[in-house]
């Protein structure tokens, strides 16, 4: 007959001291037996030895499948919601682990174990009525131990072990599986409160590292430092923190740290129903990346496990930080969220202060422009007007001399057309998101970092022509080839050209470095510079001009053509 899954004790034939036969029977077997307290001993120090918790999991694990002598064995963790969060797993070869493919998500019989909370034993789970059979390629198992981890009056896990070595699972290997339970709940305890001291000992150097970065004066990238840090905090391979999209259903990434970064940088992403989507809104999430829909990030981070939580400066929500993590590594877990979480609030404080700064250098910057741009409208326009009139007086006393002096006051007339349109962008600069503001932000931005602010032209229908993705691939453009003669080339001057016609775009980015070999640059970043460029009919080009110095050009046409 099938054992109860929920079996108790035989209180049956009491002896005069309330002790059944049975039961003193099993205790001298439980003392006597080398599997028995000895074996629960050795168990327990295995167990205990650990502060690592991925690593105690483990040892639980493989010492609950020794202490029974069973053939398979795996300890499930919960999740607040009751659902299986990890599936560590004992006894079955990783190849063989591939080839089933997703793990277990906590249905049938072993749900059975998480919502009962108690021990449970079948002679042979697959005759079970809540057995809901096998993956393919999965091995056959029959005989079934399960028995939950408590802590705190809380179940956080449970222990399956099957197919017993010799025979079904007994009564004293339910106590003994049980016993080991007790012990590994107290060393799960010890390690989450070691985890808990170093997670706080990473936020505290991860926090140190922002505020430093913020505080140089010289940085400028606030977002980047923000996103570096957090990737070098959760272990990802890569973090971003993304804003609104400045139209409708679409965002933003406005910085990237990591793999694949250069060709995040600036992009404009579709608003899809996705945890970066739930964060911008205020709702933090974890999401496993199961190949199924669109990537939250796009094609070029196509899998792996995202965390993303809420960017909150100043009380206001103004976008989301999000790490990404390979799908080959152990995914982003619930520990992982709080720690991100934890640090993108206190680091929301030193962002504040790092954009208050940043808002008063603007101002004053807003400031001196206007008093540049009337300096040029009182005085200097003035006097090349009056210039002007002298030279025409001058052709008409002197009809010989007209035709050369007619040229130099067409030049006079051009310089001043030249002056008032740079009269007007110096007063109109604001917060507008238009193409001509956008480079000149970027470019003031990367200004600190350079011995001399880099030289801007602005030529064409700048605004007109670039615009929506147009206008991300050339500002992430400028900023990798900033980037690149920032880190290389050593320059004193730098050149920002951008120049737009009816058909197409041209950036070019010129410096007197030491020039720039192939070879030195992240081969990432150059790669996007021409993938941006192909995309759309255009080309990309970096030359060592013979005078020293380097020269990227960057070719884009307006409306891509369609393939024939």
């Amino acid at each position: 007959m099938m054992d109860s899954p929920f079996r108790l004790s035989d209180q049956s034939k009491l002896d005069p001291h309330g002790a059944s036969e049975e039961g003193v029977g099993r205790h001298q077997r439980f003392l006597a037996d080398p599997r028995g307290l000895r074996g629960l001993l050795r168990a327990s120090q295995l167990v205990t030895g650990e502060l690592d918790l991925e690593d105690v999991l483990q040892r639980i694990a493989e010492s609950a499948v020794t202490l029974v002598n069973a053939q398979y064995g795996a300890l499930g963790v919960i999740d607040s919601e009751g659902r299986l969060e990890q599936f560590i797993h004992v006894g079955m070869p990783q190849e063989l682990v591939d080839q089933i493919g997703q793990l277990p998500e906590g249905h049938g019989v072993l749900g059975a174990v998480i919502e009962s909370s108690c021990p449970m034993r079948l002679d042979d789970l697959t005759a079970d009525s809540r057995s809901v059979g096998f993956p393919a390629h999965h091995p056959p198992m029959r005989t079934f131990l399960g028995v939950p981890i408590t802590i705190g009056g809380r179940t956080y896990g449970n222990l399956y072990l099957t197919d017993r070595v010799s025979g079904v699972f007994t009564e004293d290997d339910e106590d003994l599986v049980t016993a080991l339970a007790a012990t590994a709940a107290t060393a799960i305890t010890n390690a989450r409160l070691y985890d808990e001291a170093r997670r706080a000992q990473r936020i505290s150097a991860a926090l140190s590292m922002v505020t430093a970065g913020l505080l140089e004066s010289a940085q400028s990238d606030v977002y980047g430092v923000l996103a570096d840090n957090a990737a070098t905090l959760a272990e990802a391979e890569l973090a971003c923190v993304v804003l609104p999209g400045a139209s409708g259903g679409t965002l933003r990434i406005a910085a990237a740290r990591g793999e694949g970064a250069a060709r995040l940088q600036d992009r404009s992403l579709p608003l899809a129903d996705s945890v970066l989507a739930h964060a911008l809104s205020g709702e933090r999430g974890i999401s496993q990346h199961n190949g199924r829909g669109p990537p939250p990030l796009g094609k070029d981070v196509p899998g792996g496990s995202i965390v993303a939580v809420p960017l909150v400066v100043s009380g206001v929500r103004v976008g989301a930080l999000c790490v990404v993590r390979r799908a080959d590594r152990p995914p982003l877990g619930s520990g992982d969220l709080a720690m991100v979480e934890e640090f993108v609030d206190q680091a929301g404080i030193a962002v504040a202060l790092a954009q208050a700064r940043v808002d008063r250098q603007r101002l004053e910057v807003t400031e001196d422009r206007a008093r540049t741009a009337r300096d040029l409208h009182d005085h200097v326009i003035q006097r090349l007007f009056g210039t002007g009139l002298g030279l025409q007086a001058l052709a008409s006393a002197h009809p010989a001399q007209a035709d050369i002096l007619e040229e130099h006051i067409s030049a006079i007339d051009a310089a001043i057309v030249d002056i008032r349109t740079a009269i007007f962008t110096l007063q109109t600069r604001g917060t507008s998101h238009a193409a001509r503001h956008r480079i000149l932000d970027l470019v003031t931005e990367f200004g600190p970092q350079f011995s001399t602010a880099p030289k801007v032209t602005l030529s064409g229908p700048i605004d007109l022509m670039i615009t929506d993705q147009l206008l991300d691939d050339t500002v992430a453009v400028l900023r990798e080839a900033l980037t690149n003669v920032l880190r290389h080339a050593h320059a004193e001057l730098v050149e920002v050209e951008v120049v737009a016609t009816a058909e197409d775009v041209t950036v070019l980015v010129r410096d007197d470095g030491v020039g720039v070999p192939w070879q030195t640059i992240r081969t990432s970043g150059i790669d996007n510079l021409h993938e941006r460029a192909v995309a759309r009919g255009g080309s990309f080009s970096l030359e060592s001009s013979e005078s020293g110095g380097t020269c990227a050009r960057w070719h884009a046409l307006i409306t891509p053509r369609t393939p024939q």
